[in-house]
């Protein structure tokens, strides 16, 4: 079973999925070429799955009294290129040749802004539950389509991008498996 992914057209959206344009994103710096994957993990409320709590907040629009801990990140102004969903369905939020803030403070092969060259791509999980099958499916197929388009030669994790800040995608994200269904290899962190 393949879920496939189309390449992203000049304007750096893909057909076949759900957009939800997100506002947090802006131009990447000139001349910059897009060459990591920033694999995330995002849960919320932390540790649930479903709704969308996370949509909610890449647009900006989390309301703080849904749950106890949404008071503290309501605020924050943050985005990614793409969630996938625990069922395998992908959600674009930015086109891929803008910059989404997804990495923060980060560095990667001794260059820092991490956002400024990468792609990120978040998975509904948490540090504690395994991905599902259809997660690792459609993570290939997405990767491999922007790699086609992409001078992509680099994955790394939120934790290691961002060591000592961040733990995603974490202990239950299991590397050997992605990495062994990509069409070609890339570069680890």
């Amino acid at each position: 079973m393949t879920l496939e992914v189309s390449l992203p057209g000049a304007d750096g959206w893909i057909d076949g999925c759900r957009h939800v344009p997100s506002p947090n994103c802006d131009e990447r710096p000139p001349a910059t070429p897009v060459d990591l994957l920033v694999i995330h993990a995002i849960s919320l409320p932390p540790g649930r799955f479903g709704g969308n709590d996370i949509e909610a907040l890449f647009t900006n629009c989390l309301e703080p009294a849904a749950d106890p801990f949404y008071p503290s990140i309501c605020d924050l102004r943050v985005s990614a290129h793409f969630l996938i969903r625990r069922d395998g369905a992908l959600i674009q939020f930015v086109p891929a040749t803008l910059r989404a803030w997804h990495a923060g403070e980060s560095t990667w092969r001794g260059r820092s802004r991490c956002n400024d060259f990468s792609i990120g791509i978040e998975l509904e999980g948490c540090d504690e539950a395994a991905f599902e099958d259809a997660q690792y499916l459609r993570l290939a197929a997405l990767i491999d389509a922007l790699r086609d388009a992409y001078p992509i030669d680099g994955i790394a994790g939120h934790s290691e991008v961002a060591p000592g800040r961040k733990t995603d995608p974490g202990p239950c994200f299991n590397w050997a498996r992605l990495m062994s269904m990509l069409a070609r290899p890339l570069l680890r962190a």
